[in-house]
């Protein structure tokens, strides 16, 4: 089975071999235009130019149409291997048509321009196959060795025979250091997306807790805000802070205030998991709360589990039990477009700040925005 990251580099590959290869289609039938009609060879040999005509111009006119079509379908392996064949059988086209050109003595013109499209349509081909070795090769094999063997065999012309030999062999080497150089790149490259991703997701994280930061909490509750007044939907603000904190580092040290910071935030994620619930390190003991689209009576209860999670939860530290409570405020509103976020989060905060001076481990709510 393909790895997710051998599945989305496999993807990348067929794109680029598509992308590659649908410039170079119209070439040939251009170029054996020109071959064929530049000094009369249609009028001299009518049955042959007219099939390699018909065979040349189908193959390319079926591959920008599977291409077409490609785009439209989801991706299937049959698609892949149709691609495939179809570049195999155009070079092959190609390869016979330029192989009885060889046997065309008089022809020299003629078999001159077919020797330099041949070898300026490989070199191209190989080049543009070059993410699959295997098709690159195929179709080196396919557009040169036809030519090639009626060179040396049928018609003794061992010279050219010899250079598109060579030509062939160095076309191999090309194409193998090409493949490996187009992998290596490939590769970095993905892991360069992944190392950009990962940095991107840390620098979106609290160091210590590892649940979202402030940060990525001012950028997501800028962007729902703006959705929930487009779309008439609350938005839920619930702010809360650790009770006593100080006392907790005083008594116990920083090193137990961060791991008891570190088993609220493992509360807070269990409680509040949709998947459009963002709960984010605010400050210190502070964490903030964003909910969407959910209504009061639901986050209320919600609220009232976490308060009475926190105040059940012991801490076990270096043989000793912490035990602390939070404190909660909580705004809740329909946005209006003349409404400032900022003052929303103002509201939450001073709700926060009454449940502190009125004895803590509670919740405040502010009356509706």
């Amino acid at each position: 089975m393909l790895t997710l990251r051998s599945q989305i580099i496999t993807t990348r590959v067929l794109s680029d071999l598509k992308k590659r290869s649908t410039i170079g289609i119209m070439f040939y039938p251009i170029a054996l235009s020109i071959v064929l009609f530049s000094d009369n060879f249609y009028q001299r040999e009518p049955s042959f130019s007219k099939h390699f005509l018909i065979l040349l111009f189908g193959i390319s006119f079926f591959r920008l149409a599977h291409m077409y079509l490609d785009r439209k379908l989801t991706q299937n392996p049959i698609n892949t291997t149709i691609f495939m064949t179809s570049v195999i059988v155009t070079g092959l086209i190609w390869g016979v048509g330029y192989a009885q050109f060889t046997f065309q003595q008089e022809e020299l013109y003629t078999q001159l321009l077919m020797v330099t499209c041949t070898v300026g349509l490989c070199s191209g081909g190989v080049v543009a196959f070059i993410p699959n070795l295997w098709l690159a090769l195929g179709f080196n094999i396919s557009i040169m060795v036809p030519g090639t063997i009626s060179l040396i065999i049928f018609t003794n012309n061992y010279p050219l025979g010899v250079l598109f030999t060579l030509f062939f062999i160095y076309m191999i080497f090309m194409a193998y250091r090409q493949n490996k150089e187009y992998w290596t790149a490939l590769d970095n490259e993905y892991l360069l997306e992944q190392k950009t991703k990962e940095l991107k997701r840390l620098s979106n994280r609290d160091g210590l807790t590892g649940i979202y930061n402030r940060r990525y909490f001012d950028q997501t509750f800028s962007h729902e805000w703006k959705q929930a007044i487009r779309n008439q939907t609350p938005i839920t603000l619930l702010m809360c802070d650790v009770d006593h904190f100080k006392k907790v580092n005083d008594q116990y040290g920083h090193v137990a205030g961060d791991e008891y910071l570190k088993m609220l935030t493992q509360i807070l994620q269990q409680i509040f998991r949709r998947e459009t619930d963002i709960v984010s390190r605010y400050g210190g003991e502070e964490f903030i709360i964003l909910i969407i689209n959910e209504p009061i009576e639901s986050v209320k209860k919600l609220a009232e589990k976490a308060r009475t999670s926190v105040e059940l939860a012991t801490l076990e530290f270096e043989n000793q039990s912490i035990r602390t409570t939070i404190s909660l405020g909580l705004a809740h509103t329909i946005p209006e477009p003349d409404m400032e976020k900022e003052k929303f989060i103002a509201i939450a905060d001073k709700s926060l700040y009454m449940a502190k001076t009125q004895g803590r481990n509670q919740i405040c709510i502010s009356p509706s925005v």
